[in-house]
């Protein structure tokens, strides 16, 4: 079999967060959400593209799930991502989201769910030889180990 050079499977997960942009906009209109309906959202913090609170993206350094159900303002969903304002600890929070950060969608009220696979950005700086990652282990590069010719 040849190697899938369209990448179906990219375009199907895009295809996928449509659904996720759609009942975002719906939500967001006039009407606010439909009937019992609330949405459950993963997504990546550490995504570039991610605005998150600094005291957030501390707290879940990789990814968090937010609940958009009676109380989020300022909800809008643009083609590329979505802004939402939320309460932690009594204090609101913006929340500027891309839809390829979101990892799962999960709306309770009628048992739809949505899991996508999580790709880096190409243009997402790596982190630097020797950073420390937020779980305390240090990422080596191995090109300080190889001999040189």
């Amino acid at each position: 079999m040849s190697k899938d050079l369209m990448r179906y499977d990219r375009m199907a997960q895009d295809a996928l967060r449509g659904v996720v942009r759609q009942a975002l906009a719906r939500a967001a209109g006039p009407e606010g959400l439909p009937g019992s309906h609330h949405f459950y959202i993963s997504f990546k913090t550490d995504d570039p593209g991610c605005d998150v609170d600094e005291s957030l993206s501390k707290a879940y350094p990789d990814e968090m799930t937010v609940v958009l159900e009676h109380q989020f303002w300022d909800l809008t969903a643009e083609d590329d991502f979505f802004e939402v304002t939320l309460k932690f600890g009594g204090v609101p929070k913006y929340l500027k989201v891309p839809y390829s950060a979101v990892t799962r969608f999960h709306d309770p009220a009628v048992g739809f769910h949505l899991q996508f696979d999580y790709e880096a950005p190409e243009n997402a700086p790596a982190p630097p030889p020797g950073a420390e990652k937020a779980d305390g282990s240090t990422v080596v590069s191995l090109d300080s180990f190889r001999k040189k010719d």
